[in-house]
């Protein structure tokens, strides 16, 4: 492909070429040759619909279509050559077809701008990524619902403030995760569903007076319908800005289970074995083995929330319509989308090669008073105590048995009712963790029936 640097394609305005450091600043090949799949979807939609309106020839419509599908296989196989000279994807898609198919290639811009062309090309590819976020975030909702579905009944303890609580089961701590998911999974819906308006035929701002179809071009593009503003259309990118909120708490989320994976694996805690196939070791000392996966997605948020913010500056001040601001909005779009799709992978790998050592999760729901709660719960329903009262008596018997270096179901019925005299055998019913965890049988609570029945509304919703 010949470099057109001293004949700019969009024309004859100025005398001389740009300079190095003009060309430079001006170009977005370098990444926007990511969008040559959409740019050239976009391009033979257009100019199907110029021959089905009679703006060109049937004739020069075929050549037009079949020479972009030459130009995109030249770009699939890895032959073609890009030019910075030629600025941008489309004006090096359109500099190959001239080469290929001569002078029907000048009638492909015919009715529309670079501005109607990039905005479609980016929602296009913006839908893409959504579409294959959508399938990243079920996989992994399948690989928790695994572990949840095994570990419905396994007992572990819940924290507050990374303290001991009380005791939850492993498949509701997994569904926790699965429910957080499955709101990113409708923001990413939600996100899809209200960008899908066609930009195509806005033109550079204020539509075209070409008699186009732009119903036409939309369907064929899959887009629910043609953006209603043209000012609008070409000026937008709150799409992309809604893609990355949405990838902004998906990873959020992402973060925190990963934060959890670092502390379970540690040999402080060994709540779970994550697999070599998602570990490292260290280069000095022999017996380590380095949650690395899980560290580093809680490291890639700082990245996407970075794209959030830097895509938010960049359009918080333009006036409309189209401003050369806006080529800034893809780089920060395309790290933020393959991070993503980086994080949701690796941490589906986790969670379903990882190993919950069981053991171990029920030995500590059993530390820290984790079934104090109960207690004071067993006070009020079967001694009729205040809770404020039970609160009390509970906290008497936690002091107890902190100083007799015990956990409560240790202390002695005669202990017990040195604080309250009312206390009765009956109160080890509830200060065991499995008592404990199975009468949570409220809705969404921790009961292993409840996490089975949480397990099979998800599966039934997945699919």
């Amino acid at each position: 492909m010949t470099d057109k640097t001293s004949n700019q394609m969009w024309g004859g305005r100025f005398a001389a070429g740009p300079d190095a450091i003009m060309e430079a600043i001006n170009a977005s090949i370098s990444f926007d040759k990511r969008m040559a799949a959409q740019d050239i979807a976009g391009s033979r939609a257009h100019a199907a619909m110029l021959a089905a309106t009679g703006i060109v020839s049937d004739s020069d419509a075929a050549a037009m279509r079949e020479g972009l599908l030459t130009v995109l296989s030249e770009i699939e196989a890895g032959e073609f050559q890009f030019s910075t000279a030629l600025e941008d994807i489309h004006m090096n898609v359109e500099a190959r077809l001239k080469d290929l198919i001569g002078a029907p290639a000048g009638r492909l811009h015919t009715g529309r701008s670079r501005n109607d062309q990039v905005a479609t090309d980016f929602r296009l590819w913006v839908r893409d990524q959504l579409d294959a976020v959508d399938q990243a975030l079920q996989a992994l909702m399948r690989a928790l619902l695994a572990q949840a579905e095994a570990g419905a009944d396994w007992v572990m303890p819940g924290f507050t403030h990374l303290q001991t609580a009380q005791p939850v089961t492993w498949g509701h701590h997994m569904m926790a995760y699965v429910e957080m998911f499955g709101r990113d999974l409708s923001r990413v819906r939600d996100a899809r569903a209200r960008m899908n308006e066609c930009p195509l035929g806005a033109a550079a701002l204020a539509g075209t007076s070409f008699p186009i179809d732009r119903d036409m071009t939309a369907e064929a593009l899959g887009f629910d319908r043609p953006c209603a503003n043209s000012l609008d259309a070409v000026s937008d990118r709150d799409f992309a800005l809604e893609f990355l909120g949405a990838a902004s708490i998906c990873a959020m989320h992402l973060s925190r289970f990963a934060e959890e994976l670092v502390i379970w694996s540690s040999a402080q805690f060994r709540f779970v074995a994550l697999s070599d196939r998602f570990s490292t070791g260290s280069s000095i000392m022999p017996q380590k083995k380095n949650p690395d996966a899980a560290e580093l997605i809680r490291a890639k948020v700082g990245r996407i929330f970075g794209a959030n913010v830097a895509l938010m500056m960049v359009m918080k001040g333009l006036p409309l319509a189209y401003s050369k601001d806006m080529q800034e909005d893809k780089e920060q779009v395309f790290d933020a989308a393959d991070n993503l799709m980086l994080a949701l992978a690796a941490m589906e790998g986790m969670v379903r090669d990882m190993a919950a050592r069981r053991e171990n999760l029920e030995a500590a729901a059993g530390s820290g008073f984790s079934t104090a709660t109960d207690l004071a719960d067993w006070l009020v329903r079967v001694l009729d105590m205040p809770f404020r009262e039970a609160h009390h008596v509970t906290g008497a018997l936690v002091a107890k048995a902190e100083a007799k270096g015990c956990d409560l179901p240790d202390l002695s019925l005669s202990e017990m009712q040195e604080v309250h005299g009312e206390i009765t055998a009956a109160v080890y019913d509830v200060l065991g963790v499995h008592n404990s965890v199975a009468s949570r049988v409220s809705y969404g609570g921790t009961a292993p029936a409840q996490v089975r029945a949480q397990v099979a509304r998800w599966k039934e919703r997945l699919g």
